[in-house]
């Protein structure tokens, strides 16, 4: 790993997610660095710290793939115009202004979208198919008898008593968040309310009065972008979609090189796991207000993505996968979670569910498309290619199904070429 100086009195600049890099003199500073490599950052105000639109954060660790240690002093500590930026009109944890920021040593520099001039727009569109809809969340509404001095049974016995008369429905789990709200839901619906019932057996929701439509959210979790479709339960209707570059770029490039950073800096996958987790939060804001729903409208959240995307995400360190046998922590779907355990801001007792992988660089999204298109119930032989930072291949029929995988990325994205798609 490189030293703080170099013998040539340069360092090595990386800037992410363009993944263009240069040497430059020590004392450059790191605004003037992106423009000589033509990275992309917003300024406009002649690199005099007044619009702060040329904000960077950087990433430290050892970068194995890149052969650099970006360690905190290899950028200039806070100046004084900084210090009295942040004073005015703050500055996010760890952010920089790249116009009074200087390079004193080898350094990876993340540009956020935020900082950019042409911004990225990621679009993965939903497909839409004709399908029979079998929510796991269903609505059901009811009138619940008042409580009187000759019936002091509790407002969920009642609850659970109007559902079993109205709707047939038995043998009741309720968490515990239901019961904290119960007794305000029912007073302010005089009586009748609408109940969220999941998987046929557990209560997860109570609002006052009718309520018509809830929602769910599809994720697919990529290493070069995230995409998030906004679905009706109640129609199968997709209300919106968006997506985002996923943010662990600046940690690496590909999967392998996010594994390596994890491995070189050890704890680091907490702030994999963390950036991943605010892209997604960002992504659930965008689609409600596209959608002029809230975000406790949506009361179930699907995930998939590969195994290394899957694992980060629900906070599992991924090292294993970095080398043979790349053994999953689990090949199994994982169900049932609390949006609160990954952190999840939507409604409070909305579930999570995450796609079972298939191996250990055969994941989620590629269960994800099998169970789509639907090869395991053809007689002729189908093959089916997802073709993404990752490369899987699914061939076969109801006889038989086999899946492999390849790294593509650096064919599509410019990873050490000039002539990338990013």
């Amino acid at each position: 790993m490189s030293d703080l100086l170099t013998a040539s009195g340069d360092a090595m600049v990386i800037f992410t997610p363009s993944g263009r890099r240069g040497r430059f003199p020590i004392g450059t500073p790191v605004l003037q660095a992106a423009r000589a490599l033509g990275v992309d950052i917003d300024s406009v105000c002649g690199g005099r710290a007044m619009c702060g639109r040329c904000q960077v954060v950087q990433s430290v660790g050892e970068f194995a793939k890149d052969g650099i240690a970006s360690r905190p002093e290899h950028l200039s500590a806070f100046s004084t115009t900084e210090q009295e930026y942040d004073r005015l009109n703050g500055l996010k944890k760890g952010r920089r202004l790249s116009c009074q920021t200087q390079v004193l040593g080898d350094v990876i520099v993340d540009v956020p979208q935020d900082s950019q001039v042409h911004r990225q727009v990621v679009r993965k569109r939903a497909e839409v198919q004709d399908i029979e809809l079998d929510p796991i969340v269903r609505l059901y509404y009811v009138e619940v008898q008042e409580p009187n001095m000759h019936d002091p049974s509790s407002d969920l016995r009642r609850l659970e008593e109007a559902l079993e008369f109205e709707w047939r429905l038995t043998n009741l789990f309720t968490d515990i968040r239901v019961i904290q709200e119960l007794q305000l839901a029912l007073r302010q619906g005089e009586w009748k309310v609408t109940v969220a019932i999941h998987d046929d057996n557990k209560i997860i929701a109570v609002w006052p009065g009718l309520r018509e439509h809830i929602y769910g959210l599809a994720y697919d979790v990529g290493s070069t972008t995230i995409a998030a479709h906004l679905c009706n339960l109640a129609t199968g209707e997709v209300a919106a979609s968006a997506g985002v570059m996923n943010p662990q770029i600046r940690f690496g490039e590909d999967l392998m090189s996010r594994v390596s950073y994890i491995m070189m800096n050890p704890g680091s996958e907490v702030e994999l796991t963390r950036a991943v987790r605010e892209a997604v939060n960002n992504l659930a804001s965008e689609v409600t207000f596209e959608a002029g729903i809230g975000l406790t409208d949506i009361i179930e959240a699907t995930f998939v993505g590969n195994p290394i995307m899957h694992h980060l995400l629900l906070g599992i360190n991924p090292v294993e996968l970095g080398g043979a046998p790349f053994a999953l922590a689990t090949e199994g779907a994982v169900r049932s979670l609390w949006a609160s355990e990954i952190d999840l801001y939507i409604h409070p007792n909305a579930r999570i569910y995450v796609l079972p992988c298939i191996a250990g660089h055969v994941g989620a999204d590629t269960a994800g498309v099998v169970l789509s298109e639907a090869p395991y119930l053809s007689d002729q032989m189908e093959l089916l290619v997802d073709v993404g930072t990752n490369a899987e291949i699914v061939l076969g029929n109801r006889h038989r199904l086999l899946a492999c995988s390849s790294p593509t990325g650096p064919a599509f994205e410019g990873a050490q070429i000039s002539s990338g798609q990013r």
